[in-house]
């Protein structure tokens, strides 16, 4: 069954335009109560980036979680992999998470995760959309659930996040630059690699509900290069806004994204015989991710674009490790989502194991040009299946002989498509791409 509401990555759009909307969280909250109830007693966690329509949606959503007789525990502003971790230490049925992740301010959206830390079955998910369209009801006064708030929630994951590096581990002598997106990891992101024995000059922490990944964070790196130059840092480490994507910055201030990242902590899992099996990529992975994983023979495969697809394949494997080059990186050895702390932590392992600096370790890797273009689109007819767009993709990848890709792909979280085109020659490539992308606007036009 196709779902009405849930997309690749829970529920998210514009603040106030349906189903972004208070009264929507209010019967979504009373729709998941009444789901999760059916598995026994219920028990809820609630975490929030700091967007400021997050006061009114964790209310919305309180209401209508105990009025269906689910007890509800509240986090406050925590990392979406906090809320994954928590929720599976404090053996609740279930985590919501109110963020729009890397999206500005004015959107928001809803993040479900299981009792055991990991999406929710599609058939959660189904059960809790069919409840959406019946009417709302309220259990009798005596089995309305509860409400609490848990006051030590960051000390807590601060400490899961150091528990992914061996005792002792030290990174002293370091300098960082952390950018925080003035999102979800401002409190905690600075602490762990402080407590670490890092010397940590933090951006973007000063959220006040509307400069959520505002010119900042991994979407934004200008002003992180800048400050890593200017504090003469050894590297920088971009968050967004929720917490699950990282990208890092290296001491001349170029950005290293995630098929780099992602190579630096697989190169290291298989020196150290840990790999166990291969790499998990998305069909945006740069060429050269696939080829320099191949020449130290670790198998390569390419799920669809999402960290939810990235997750399936992990788990169909028993792999390990897997991510996007947006920098959605999913460590399975440490824990069960996309967690940026815990994966720049594997990162500045790597490099201390080699005793190399960012910009070295990264050079490993070629990439090959790739040139993204997005094309917003009305939300109407889908020009991906425009008959000249099927013949443009067909004779631009003909022409590239074998050398290159060509992907177009809807956006599972906004109205756009993303063109791509990747091969040897720049010039070509992004000509290419140019190409596709006006036709796409043409078609939508």
């Amino acid at each position: 069954m196709s779902k009405k509401y849930f997309g690749t990555d829970g529920i998210r759009g514009r603040v106030g335009e349906y189903p972004i909307t208070p009264d929507f969280m209010l019967k979504l909250g009373w729709a998941a109560g009444m789901a999760f109830r059916k598995m026994g007693a219920c028990k809820v966690l609630v975490g929030k980036d700091t967007r400021i329509s997050g006061y009114m949606f964790e209310s919305a959503l309180e209401a209508g979680l105990t009025s269906a007789g689910a007890d509800v525990m509240l986090l406050g502003p925590m990392p979406t992999p906090a809320i994954a971790y928590l929720t599976r230490t404090f053996q609740a049925q279930a985590g919501i998470v109110i963020s729009a992740s890397h999206n500005p301010h004015d959107d928001n959206g809803i993040k479900f995760f299981s009792g055991q830390g990991t999406k929710l079955p599609d058939d959660i998910e189904l059960m809790i959309e069919e409840l959406l369209d019946t009417p709302m009801t309220v259990v009798e006064s005596s089995k309305i659930g509860k409400v609490s708030r848990i006051n030590d929630a960051s000390g807590r994951y601060i400490e899961f996040c150091k528990g992914s590096v061996p005792t002792g581990t030290s990174f002293s002598g370091l300098k960082i630059v952390v950018d925080c997106a003035h999102g979800a990891t401002y409190k905690v992101a600075p602490s762990v690699f402080r407590e670490l024995g890092a010397e940590v000059v933090v951006l973007s922490a000063q959220p006040n509900g509307l400069n959520i990944n505002h010119n900042c964070g991994s979407t934004h790196t200008e002003a992180l290069q800048a400050a890593v130059l200017a504090e003469q840092a050894d590297l920088g480490i971009a968050f967004d806004g929720d917490g699950d994507r990282v990208l890092m910055v290296d001491h001349t201030g170029t950005v290293v994204d995630g098929d780099e990242l992602l190579f630096i902590i697989a190169r290291d899992l298989h020196g150290r015989g840990k790999l166990q099996g291969g790499v998990v990529g998305t069909l945006m992975s740069n060429l050269g991710l696939e080829l320099a994983l191949a020449d130290l023979d670790i198998p390569f495969v390419r799920a669809n674009v999402g960290d939810r697809y990235v997750i399936s394949e992990l788990l169909e494997r028993n792999w390990v490790i897997g991510g996007e080059n947006s920098g959605h990186i999913v460590c399975f050895d440490h824990t069960t989502t996309g967690d940026a702390i815990i994966a720049a932590l594997q990162v500045l392992m790597a490099l201390k194991a080699r005793n190399e600096g960012l910009a070295q370790s990264r050079q490993a890797l070629r990439k090959c040009p790739q040139v993204l273009i997005n094309v917003r689109f009305g939300g109407g007819v889908n020009p991906l299946e425009h008959a000249k767009v099927k013949q443009a993709s067909e004779r631009v990848t003909q022409a590239m002989a074998g050398r290159g890709r060509v992907l177009l792909r809807k956006s599972g979280t906004e109205p756009l498509v993303r063109v791509m085109v990747e091969g040897e020659d720049e010039a070509q490539v992004r000509g290419y791409a140019e190409e596709l992308a006006k036709l796409v606007t043409e078609v939508s036009a």
